[in-house]
């Protein structure tokens, strides 16, 4: 009897010694979850309030893209609880993301590409709409992905034939149509979207397809069909005032380039963008906060696991013909971020003595656009060293 008293209590002290413990380790998620605080006071006024006073939303681009990836990133490293919340959006591409800053009440800033509003503007579809835009920052430059057939070597060998743009709500279509206009080329142009236009490649319904987008870019790199590679575009002088030079390789590209070669194409740069709000209004308080949060953890962007395309970005990088959002630019000279970007261009001007004899406007913007290459590459390289030794 005894003995069976003693298990009785045994087991009672083991019970409540477990209990105690789970007790003790049991985790309450609405301690640390912003998301289920705000659930629990549903109908408060002042936690409404605070969720859309700190919310900055921004608009990317389609599922498969860097935008939509960078809008990702951007989420994961600067949302703050509610000081900071940044609402990614999924978008159409860079035409719409541009009616989307302009009319869309609660799109607070966009990723678009710098080329679509020269050319709305060139158009005459939207007279000095860069005026209604200030930029944050340039952010990386998107590469012409040009897939076809290998029996074509070069973008001008498909004059005339069947080349599919994307959608027209996208940058591609604006990107491809400049270019064709600058090197004389009147191809059959087709509006389908990549992944489709990428199995009509294939059954041989069209010639080829142009993807312009940050390297490593998802759809292009997912295609594998060893009748196609990626097509070298010329950096002819016809194309210099709008775009930089790039190169393609079988690192990013391993189904479609082999061994050590190299593709050389052009490249346009991305910009975050927002609407040209006063300084006296909520929605620029907004972008003040997240211009400060971003700028100071910007680093964080440039390792793994984020986007590569982050180590190319510069946040000093100037865009002729746009403005830089004010409280960018205050942020950028507060820091002395010129000043290291002024030291960088002494260095490039040190290794290329030919270029400081550079006199015209012309020349000296296509000097500009070479120190941009030349520190996107370093970047690259510098980001690349620690990788390596991982």
């Amino acid at each position: 009897m005894r003995r069976l008293f003693g298990l009785v209590m045994f087991i009672t002290v083991a019970a409540c010694s477990f209990a105690a413990r789970a007790e003790q380790t049991e985790f309450d998620p609405a301690k640390v979850s912003d998301s289920l605080k705000a659930i629990f006071q549903f109908g408060s006024t002042s936690t409404k309030q605070s969720l859309n006073a700190n919310t900055v939303t921004l608009i990317s681009g389609t599922i498969g893209g860097t935008y939509v990836q960078f809008g990702a990133d951007l989420a994961s490293v600067l949302d703050d609880g509610n000081k900071l919340r940044v609402l990614p959006i999924v978008g159409r591409g860079s035409v719409q993301s541009v009616a989307d800053i302009l009319f869309l009440q609660g799109v607070d800033l966009g990723i678009v590409r710098s080329d679509t509003l020269d050319y709305l503007e060139r158009k005459g579809f939207a007279k000095g709409i860069k005026k209604q835009f200030t930029y944050v920052t340039k952010l990386y430059n998107e590469e012409m992905h040009v897939v076809a057939s290998k029996s074509v070597q070069n973008l001008k060998e498909l004059d005339g034939k069947t080349i599919s743009v994307d959608l027209p709500n996208g940058g591609t279509f604006v990107t491809a149509l400049t270019v064709f206009e600058r090197l004389g080329m009147k191809p059959k142009v087709v509006y389908i979207e990549q992944r489709i236009a990428l199995e009509k490649l294939k059954a041989g319904e069209i010639d080829a397809v142009i993807v312009c987008g940050g390297k490593p870019y998802k759809s292009v790199s997912g295609f594998k069909d060893d009748r196609f590679h990626l097509v070298t575009v010329d950096y002819d002088k016809a194309l210099q005032d709008d775009y930089l030079p790039a190169s393609l390789s079988a690192k990013d590209y391993p189904n479609l380039i082999s061994g050590e070669e190299r593709v050389d194409t052009i490249a346009v740069p991305a910009v975050l963008a927002a609407y040209n709000w006063g300084s006296n209004t909520e929605r620029y308080r907004k972008l003040t906060t997240f211009v400060d949060a971003f700028f100071t953890k910007f680093p964080t962007f440039q390792n793994a696991p984020f986007h590569p395309k982050w180590r190319e970005v510069s946040l000093s990088a100037q865009l002729p013909g746009w403005q830089r959002f004010p409280a960018a630019q205050q942020w950028l000279d507060h820091h002395g971020v010129e000043a290291a970007t002024r030291s960088r261009f002494d260095e490039f001007l040190k290794q290329n003595p030919t270029a400081s004899r550079a006199q015209t406007d012309s020349e000296k913007e296509a000097l500009f656009k070479q120190f941009r290459a030349w520190e996107t590459e370093n970047n690259a390289r510098a980001q690349a060293r620690p990788n390596e030794r991982r």
